[in-house]
């Protein structure tokens, strides 16, 4: 074969590379970078995850980490757009972002709604105590008579932890701030929630200590979150996590975010 040959060879196979992943790439990839921006929903209340820190009001968190990269990877400036749980679906049916990235629980509730990627982070019920509270030192000090355990109404670990502990009084508030007003006011003993948000409370306080039980309780994959039907964007996304992964980029921002412990490694 003539050099001239091999160089026209090698131009054809260059042109069917870009071809294909031109005729893979979505529609949402498309419009993302014809913009020139990718718009990212965030809940800016979420330690650890997306968190806009009081003190420095920026942005913080293993997903403010992962938007970043994600932004890198197609090119594109990055525009994070302030959600929450409660606005979730209807800012993704409204396209007002092109992807969730909050540590969204996988739940059977939210399916019909939104396509899920692939999990990155999975955390069980965890307990916040106080440290002076001798009579709960440990998570299996809970279940007992007199104790008193918090629970955030209309939440998934509501039902379980009325399932879950027979001895102990459970009490439903209604915002996850009451949960710990409840505790350190003294009327309550501990409030229940996930491992983000119970780092939270052992970083920013000097009163709170994080109680796991021995075996995880409720375990909740959390994953990133598109449009419903978008299915070719979602192999993008999904495709973006294992790159994260395989560059050891996630596992970097899960420790430097205290988040080893749950990381999906799989």
């Amino acid at each position: 074969m003539t050099n001239s040959l091999k160089a026209m060879l090698c131009v054809a196979v260059s042109l069917l590379v870009i071809s294909i992943n031109n005729a893979m790439a979505s529609e949402r990839s498309d419009k993302i970078i014809a913009a020139g921006e990718i718009r990212v929903c965030i809940w800016p209340d979420y330690f650890a995850i997306s968190y806009r820190n009081p003190r420095t009001h920026q942005l913080e968190g293993i997903d403010i980490d992962m938007a970043h990269e994600l932004a890198s990877s197609m090119g594109v400036k990055l525009a994070f757009v302030e959600s929450s749980f409660s606005r979730l679906v209807s800012n993704l049916q409204n396209n007002a972002c092109d992807i969730a990235m909050h540590g969204i629980g996988v739940r059977d509730s939210r399916k019909p709604f939104m396509e899920f990627s692939k999990p990155y982070l999975a955390s069980g019920i965890y307990a916040v105590g106080t440290k002076d509270n001798t009579a709960v030192t440990r998570w299996h000090d809970i279940d007992r008579e007199g104790v008193i355990a918090v629970v955030q109404k209309g939440t998934y670990m509501e039902p379980v932890i009325k399932r879950t502990f027979q001895h102990a009084s459970v009490s439903v508030v209604d915002s996850f701030k009451a949960r710990e007003q409840e505790v350190l006011s003294g009327r309550a003993d501990v409030f229940m929630t996930d491992y983000p948000y119970g780092k939270r409370m052992t970083a920013l306080t000097q009163w709170a200590v994080l109680f796991a039980p021995q075996a995880p309780l409720a375990k909740t994959f959390y994953a990133y979150a598109v449009p419903k039907g978008e299915m070719d964007w979602l192999k993008e996304v999904d495709d973006f996590l294992v790159t994260m992964k395989k560059t050891n980029k996630l596992y970097q921002s899960a420790e430097k975010n205290g988040l080893s412990e749950i990381v999906v490694k799989d």
